[in-house]
């Protein structure tokens, strides 16, 4: 009888092969979400575009927000971490009968993002022009001078 190579032998080392590329991917995939998630610290998705820049001095954050007014957008700075939120409310009569599609009615939006270096908080800006909010937290500046400590 001829010698037959063994089937099994075949798909052992095809799952082996398949088990090598998953593995590869998923740390490859948990790579990238280490790198997104050690400055976006969002719960969830978000239809929020949202931009982070680094300009040299300063930090730009600009996010997408359009029909949103001043009013309507909260930034907050705790420690490194930025919290950008917005509610906007749309009150309409129910028995208004003009209305022949209603979709904007309520809209609201939550973004966190941890910043890279600590930022000077008594000079940070914030706009919003046309439903683009535009965030400028200025790098706190360190101290170039360095000085001699004595030890006791």
């Amino acid at each position: 009888m001829p010698n037959r190579s063994d089937p099994f032998t075949d798909l052992r080392e095809l799952f082996e092969r398949a088990a090598q590329r998953l593995e590869t991917a998923a740390r490859t995939w948990e790579q990238d979400l280490e790198n997104r998630s050690r400055l976006d610290l969002s719960v969830g998705p978000s239809k929020t575009s949202l931009d982070l820049v680094d300009e040299g001095d300063a930090f730009v954050v600009t996010v997408d927000v359009p029909g949103f007014e001043p009013d309507d957008v909260a930034v907050r700075l705790t420690g490194e971490r930025l919290l950008l939120s917005g509610e906007r409310d749309r009150t309409v009569d129910a028995a208004d009968d003009r209305y022949l599609r209603r979709e904007r009615e309520v809209a609201s939006f939550s973004r966190r993002l941890r910043l890279p270096e600590p930022v000077e908080t008594d000079e940070i800006e914030a706009s919003l022009e046309q439903g683009v909010l535009t965030v400028r937290l200025p790098k706190r500046k360190l101290g170039a001078e360095s000085r001699r400590i004595e030890i006791e």
